[in-house]
């Protein structure tokens, strides 16, 4: 059960990211991998015009999803497609989501997950200002599907701050988690590796943390560190910046040794909203 994690260093260049891409995930079906996650905004980084390519791609005029399942078909690959903007189905002319479609080896799309969590942040660095909202809308449902590699919970990139997201997704049985990501550079050295490490941990999933690493147009620049997080939390595999083509196997046998030996998802508490106050502050 091998599956991949794509790094990218993706530009505003559609055909030439697509390009980039098939390349490195021929590069994966080669090493083994029945499954691939490429990374958040894989077909362009730095565009404005998002909601005219979602409008195209939704209309049937794009290049993206043709190439996605002509890609599948010919690699034998089941492929996440990091994220590409598309607006809500029935919808072409809606406000897009970040959306990550789960694509089969027969070129089928057999799940779709809208970005919950938006980043509208202010971060220390060229760029200063980053507000997803501006282009994107939210999503509003938890996304998990079965996969040759075992069952495989969505999420994109900020959702990564969310653990209550990837909670939800351990209860409807996921194994695996894909987290395509274009973190900062500057929130990434700050926190990208203790959040992936964090979010296997406490669900006792592979991470499959797929990454842009380098320098975009906008200005930005991405951290990378694309990694494979096993559910104990030990990292697989991981590259620093540029492209990469990361393989593991998934061991299912130890997954749920994991599990039985010690069984968070049965420990789990609920309790009532609000904390006690010191009795010297009623």
């Amino acid at each position: 059960m091998t599956f991949a994690v794509i790094q990218m260093v993706s530009q505003s260049d559609v055909p030439a990211n697509l390009a980039q891409a098939r390349r490195l995930l021929e590069h994966a079906a080669a090493g083994g991998a029945r499954l691939a996650v490429l990374p958040e905004n894989f077909a362009a980084m730095g565009r404005r015009d998002v909601a005219d390519i979602g409008r195209a791609e939704a209309l049937g005029e794009g290049p993206v999803l043709p190439w996605l399942k002509q890609t599948a078909r010919d690699l034998n690959l089941w492929i996440v497609a990091g994220t590409l903007p598309l607006p809500p189905l029935d919808q072409p002319h809606a406000k897009p989501n970040a959306c990550s479609l789960l694509i089969d080896a027969q070129g089928q799309t057999v799940a779709r997950y809208d970005k919950l969590h938006l980043f509208d942040v202010d971060v220390a660095d060229a760029r200063g200002r980053y507000r997803e909202s501006d282009d994107y809308a939210y999503g509003a449902r938890v996304v998990v599907a079965d996969t040759p590699v075992g069952r495989l919970g969505l999420t994109v990139c900020y959702d990564l701050r969310f653990p209550e997201l990837y909670g939800e997704l351990r209860a409807a049985g996921a194994e695996l988690i894909s987290a395509p990501s274009a973190f900062t550079a500057v929130t990434g050295a700050a926190h990208w590796d203790v959040l992936i490490r964090a979010r296997a941990i406490e669900t006792q999933c592979y991470v499959l943390a797929a990454a842009q690493g380098g320098v975009h147009p906008g200005p930005r620049e991405t951290y990378g560190h694309g990694a494979i997080i096993d559910p104990w939390g030990r990292v697989l595999s991981q590259q620093d910046q540029g492209e990469a083509v990361l393989l593991a196997e998934r061991d299912s046998n130890e997954q749920a040794s994991i599990r039985a030996r010690m069984p968070v998802a049965d420990h789990r508490r609920f309790f009532s909203q609000g904390a006690q106050r010191p009795a010297s502050e009623r």
